[in-house]
């Protein structure tokens, strides 16, 4: 297992939209380690591949409590094919938009199809924190960001900031 980075907008792999998983192998089985080992570290509850910089549809997830034994899960090819007309707001953030946290507005519940690294098929569907969760990294996997549910104001905002930290780092 290998700690990978976190990319940070601006970077613009993260407005990618990341390729299906042809085939679950070891080299993928060895990416969803290192994913989970990263997402750990940061410490998140979810991480897209794109977010470290492999564009393919895999999600990590783990929405155990810090008190609570670990509860790793993986969704390959994740895709939505329900969500629910109640809506719920849950303060968000990202590890690709490092300590900025806003509420975001989004489905109660969803049924999410993926395969998971046996390469078999399943559905959940989910409500709550994990249905969140859930949404937030599918987005990922879109080119899409939590920022991108909130007012272009703010939006543009966050970006300005992380643009001009970019480029005193790169300075």
């Amino acid at each position: 297992m290998a700690l990978r980075d976190i990319i940070i907008i601006p970077d613009k792999r993260l407005r990618q939209v990341s390729e299906p998983v042809k085939a679950v192998d070891a080299e993928v089985r060895a990416l969803v380690d290192d994913m989970f080992e990263t997402m750990y570290k940061a410490p998140g509850v979810g991480l897209a591949a794109i977010q470290v910089a492999v564009p393919r549809r895999i999600v990590t997830i783990d929405t155990a409590k810090k008190d609570e034994p670990k509860q790793p899960q993986v969704f390959i090819n994740p895709e939505i094919l329900w969500s629910s007309d109640d809506k719920a707001t849950y303060e968000e953030g990202c590890l690709s938009i490092p300590e900025y946290y806003e509420e975001v507005e989004r489905p109660t519940q969803v049924k999410v199809r993926y395969l998971d690294l046996d390469g078999k098929t399943h559905e959940i569907e989910a409500d709550g924190f994990l249905a969140t969760v859930l949404q937030h990294e599918i987005d990922h996997l879109n080119g899409v960001l939590f920022i991108d549910h909130i007012s272009k104001l703010k939006r543009d905002r966050v970006i300005k900031k992380y643009t001009k930290a970019a480029k005193r780092a790169d300075a």
